[in-house]
Formats: C-alpha cells, structure tokens, sequence
C-alpha cells in the first residue's frame, strides 16, 4: 500500500493530538456536576448502509445543524500549527463548533471532521449533547456554495483519549464521512482533562 500523502499524513497528526492531548478539557467536571451524557455501548456498532460516492467539489462549510439534540452552530476553520497541534474553537465562543480545514470538506471524499467543546467552565457548550446522538439521525451541513450536505449517524461511540482510534476517524473514504468529536467520560480532577473522547460517524445521503 502507497504511503500517505501530506494530506495524510497531517490528519494523522491531528488525530494524535486530538486523542493524546485532549484538545478539548474546559470542564464542568472542575464544579462537581455529573458531566455530559455519555453514549450507550450498543450504538458504537455500525449497521450496513450504502455509501454513494462523494459528488460535490470543495468549498468551506458555515454552519451544522443536528435537529434531534437541538444543535445550531456556526462554524470556523481550525488549522495545524506549526508544532503540530490542533487549535480549538475559540473558548470564549462556547456556541461554536470547528470544522478542520486542511482535511475533507464535507461532501468531497472522505471523512470532513468538525470538533467542539462539550463544556466551558460557566456551562454546557456546542457540544455537550453529542453523546445522545443515536444510528439514524441527520446531520445537515450548510457550505459557503450554499450546497446543504445531509448525513446520517452510523455509529457513536466513547473512547479513552490514549487509545484514540486514529485509523477509524482520518483514513480516506472513496465517499463523503463526516465525524464529529468531543470529550466525554470522567472529568480528571488532576489531570484537568475528560479521560474519553465521544466521536460520531456518519455518511452523505443528500444534497440540497
């Protein structure tokens, strides 16, 4: 097999320090509340489903909207620095979500990710409730091209952060994925940190 092309190998890098760094860590957890809603294990297992192939070009996306949690969100574009780290939504914007941008857009081949805060210190952020998502639910994602993506869940599921399952979020797809990621779990008290990461995968099914 081919090795990975820069594109690759800089998801590979993200997915690294999203997974081992815990990007997203201001909690809930330092105030003593019981923490997000986590996913049940059953809805971790993907059912067979019909991937068409990818049709659109790129062109940014602006906004994502997940009617079954109540979800609404601008969002931004996050980049890799020049160390190799991720750079998070910006904190003081608990209500907006990032969409990597040197990765898929949502509609092209492959797995476009979009990350968000599950909490910020004075409450619950954009996506706190991404752990209620269940198979079958839709995802809409608004593009500057005005095209509206429609995906639907496959499967969600709750991962410790040093087991991140780098391979399963960022390898190329020969249709449109998308994946949403957040913290989960635990909050570590001294660690200052979720101990999990929740991840949904989904697959286009329209475009409007």
């Amino acid at each position: 097999m081919p090795g990975p092309s820069a594109r690759g190998r800089a998801l590979l890098v993200t997915a690294a320090v999203l997974g081992l760094t815990g990007a997203f860590t201001l909690g809930l957890g330092l105030r003593g509340t019981p923490g997000p809603p986590q996913p049940p294990a059953w809805a971790a297992t993907a059912r067979p489903v019909d991937h068409t192939p990818a049709v659109l070009g790129r062109s940014a996306p602006e906004q994502i909207s997940i009617p079954s949690i109540g979800l609404r969100a601008r969002l931004t574009s996050l980049y890799l620095g020049p160390d190799g780290s991720l750079s998070a939504p910006p904190a003081g914007r608990p209500g907006l979500a990032g969409w990597y941008a040197q990765g898929p857009a949502p509609g092209e081949p492959g797995p476009a990710v979009i990350l968000g805060h599950v909490d910020t210190r004075d409450g619950p952020a954009i996506f706190y409730d991404l752990g209620r998502l269940r198979p079958g639910d839709t995802v809409e994602v608004t593009r500057r091209d005005r095209a509206v993506v429609v995906f639907r869940i496959e499967s969600i599921e709750q991962v410790p952060k040093d087991r991140f399952p780098t391979n399963k979020v960022y390898d190329p797809l020969d249709y449109a994925g998308l994946r949403l990621i957040t913290c989960g779990g635990r909050f570590d008290r001294a660690g200052k940190s979720y101990t999990h990461n929740v991840i949904a995968y989904a697959h286009q099914t329209a475009i409007r």
